[in-house]
């Protein structure tokens, strides 16, 4: 196997690599920005070592954003702006709400539901930690929540916008590894629905041990006939997600062209409610290049930096190392989970991709896992760490957005990471989870 050649080639690592990898860690200890600290880690990483021309640096740069694929992130993000803007979203929650009224922690479940939602549009957490977190958080105390618990349930929800497709995160790293971004978002479906499930089923367990709230006593009939109101004053809002879904998965749209026709039908529909005016543009437009603005310049200045790691032998040396502490498989790929997810705690998904993914890849290609199992894997491992304590990205947007104090938010979402861990490990140790619904060549 690979660990046996390795094992006889040694990766020595010196200061090429370790003060650049120091000088990153001090520069975001000092909040300077992600993408800064990654581009100065680069240039040091390459001065240092000679391990690039720095007159090649700028054209490594505009060639890491030079890829087709890369437009969906901005139409996604753009989408989910629209969506906000126009109440479409709310649609959403009218409808979550109507499925599930009847049992018991409904509008908790509710509050699930359209996260998971919203992320089949918008590809994005923090956007639907914002987003979700806005229109359900006060009503959820209302419901008999305590105010942290609100908070940790939203924060959860809000990981699913990286785990079900269409996901931004998908489009990455299928950039960095070269898999179709397609065939990821067909992978994901099961995944990122358990992942869905298990923050669903854990709300309920909760409600059941506090009786936080009850469900709304009814008759079948009844029910049908509250879902039958909510989706007929609703039903067009599904509109988007659908065409996103049937285009993607049916071969017909690419991730690109399926964002377009996204945010082109979301406008159309505003314009058709009333809700969006030619006024809301401007705003809408500078919003998500903003947070365009965050992703993009992470993904140029990672790339040139993950060059370097890979002249400098770093994911070889990883691989050697990792197998001298153990060549158990099962070992390994806990040892990689466990990574991703302090690597999901302190930083963003983009940067941890572009990084880590070519790192941890090899590792994964000599334990036996496929491209497509790894990729799940990782995004899935990488979402747990948004909500986990105490540095979770999650729980400092939804903190932001309430003022609760981040660590009672963080001990209520200590029951969400348990069971999200448990649906990680599954997907980690059964191929199938992933690969279910792609032809046979991934089986």
């Amino acid at each position: 196997m690979l660990f046996n050649q390795l094992q006889a080639q040694t990766v020595e690592l010196g200061w090429d690599f370790y003060g650049p990898v120091l000088l990153f860690v001090g520069l975001i200890a000092l909040a300077v920005p992600v993408w800064a600290a990654i581009g100065a880690a680069a240039i040091a990483m390459l001065v240092i070592s000679g391990a690039l021309p720095l007159s090649l640096v700028g054209e490594s740069l505009f060639q890491g954003i030079d890829a087709f694929a890369l437009t969906a992130v901005p139409l996604f993000i753009l989408t989910g702006d629209v969506l906000v803007r126009t109440g479409l979203s709310r649609k959403f929650l009218d409808v979550a709400e109507a499925l599930t009224c009847w049992t018991k922690g409904g509008f908790g479940s509710a509050t699930v539901l359209v996260c998971g939602m919203f992320a089949a549009i918008s590809g994005s957490d923090a956007a639907g930690a914002a987003a979700v977190g806005r229109m359900t958080i006060a009503r959820l105390v209302e419901s008999g929540y305590p105010r942290p618990y609100a908070c940790a349930l939203v924060a959860a929800g809000a990981c699913t916008g990286i785990l079900i497709p269409p996901s931004i995160a998908y489009i990455i790293i299928g950039l960095v590894l070269g898999i179709s971004a397609s065939t990821l978002f067909l992978a994901a479906v099961i995944p990122g629905i358990a992942i869905l499930v298990s923050i669903l089923v854990t709300n309920l367990i909760m409600n059941r041990l506090y009786a936080w709230e009850g469900g709304a006593p009814m008759t079948f009939g009844e029910w049908g006939s509250q879902l039958g109101r909510a989706l007929k004053s609703g039903w067009y809002a599904f509109i988007v997600p659908g065409i996103i879904f049937y285009g993607i998965f049916s071969g017909r749209l690419t991730p690109t062209e399926a964002g377009a026709t996204a945010v082109v039908v979301t406008i159309v529909m505003g314009f058709i409610l009333g809700t969006l005016r030619f006024s809301d543009f401007p705003a809408m437009l500078v919003n998500s290049a903003k947070v365009n603005g965050i992703i993009l310049p992470i993904i140029a200045f990672s790339l040139p930096l993950a060059q370097a790691l890979a002249i400098l032998g770093v994911p070889q040396g990883f691989v050697s190392a990792a197998t001298t502490v153990s060549e158990q498989p099962w070992v390994l790929i806990l040892m990689m989970i466990l990574i991703l997810i302090a690597a999901g705690c302190v930083m963003e998904t983009t940067p941890n991709i572009v990084i880590l993914a070519p790192i941890l890849k090899p590792l994964a290609d000599d334990i036996g896992m496929n491209e497509i199992q790894f990729s799940i894997m990782m995004i899935t491992a990488l979402g747990v760490g948004f909500i986990t304590p105490p540095l979770g990205l999650n729980l400092f947007v939804v903190a932001g957005l309430t003022r609760e104090s981040i660590l009672k938010i963080a001990y209520r979402a200590m029951p969400f990471v348990f069971f999200m861990l448990l649906v990680t490990l599954m997907i980690a140790y059964v191929p199938m989870i992933s690969t279910a619904l792609l032809p046979d060549i991934y089986q």
